[in-house]
């Protein structure tokens, strides 16, 4: 499981594509909190306030594509390569090959997440008087971003397990993960769900991860991140067992 977990992060990095992922998704968050912000309330300089709300609202939209784009190649590849079976074969349980590469993403995840911590020591520094800024805020959303990077990753696996084509992986997966994180919130709030609004909301990632951004650890949002990681690794197993039916 080790072995595999090194070359997934080794492959990753030996092209350019993972460099690019992690330049692109700095780049777009430090335009969106220094230069352009969102309506009215501008960027953080704009409006004056030392606050990370801007970056931990759209780096989810964000990591629409970005996720993907690291897990598209992880069953994919191995199909249309065709090294899938002797990947199958080796001494190693399906279980072991699926937490190799989700842990493999999800440490991918954390290299682009970390440089980002540099937003929060500007805003420290910069903030009047020095340190007036919410630390706890901050780090409950950074917990919340990493969670919801878990879920997209556990997506794309599945995803990827079942495309031959890291293209077909990467769509399926983007559009599994706008439904978990947008298409609930929109049917949730629909008249006609009425008696069923807070249910069809709490399917989605959304309000969990909102939660857990206000520096509030509650521990149904904690199962629901688990048991959705759980549904998508199980059903990402699944595919890969009928190869050997």
């Amino acid at each position: 499981m080790l072995a595999l977990f090194r070359k997934e992060i080794n492959s990753f990095f030996s092209s350019l594509t993972g460099y690019i992922v992690i330049i692109l998704f700095l780049l777009v968050n430090s335009i969106v909190l220094w230069c352009t912000g969102d309506g009215s309330a501008g960027n953080v300089l704009d409006n004056g306030y030392a606050d990370m709300g801007l970056f931990f609202g759209n780096a989810p939209y964000i990591f629409l594509i970005l996720v993907p784009a690291i897990t598209m190649r992880s069953f994919a590849e191995e199909q249309s390569v065709g090294t899938i079976e002797s990947l199958m074969t080796k001494p190693i349980s399906e279980a072991k090959i699926i937490m190799a590469k989700y842990l493999a993403s999800l440490v991918l995840v954390a290299f682009a997440i970390i440089p980002t911590f540099i937003y929060y020591i500007s805003l420290y520094r910069i903030g009047n008087p020095v340190g007036n800024i919410d630390t706890g805020a901050v780090m409950g959303s950074y917990i919340g971003l990493l969670l919801l990077a878990s879920i997209y990753i556990s997506i794309g696996l599945f995803a990827s397990s079942l495309a031959e084509n890291q293209i077909v992986a990467l769509l399926l997966s983007i559009v599994l993960c706008v439904i978990i994180t947008a298409v609930f919130n929109i049917i949730g709030g629909l008249s006609f769900f009425k008696a069923f609004n807070l249910f069809i909301l709490q399917l989605g990632v959304v309000p969990h991860y909102v939660s857990i951004s206000r520096g509030v650890i509650d521990t149904r949002d904690i199962v629901y991140f688990i048991s959705a990681n759980g549904f998508f690794l199980l059903c990402t197993k699944t595919v890969l067992q009928k190869r050997k039916w």
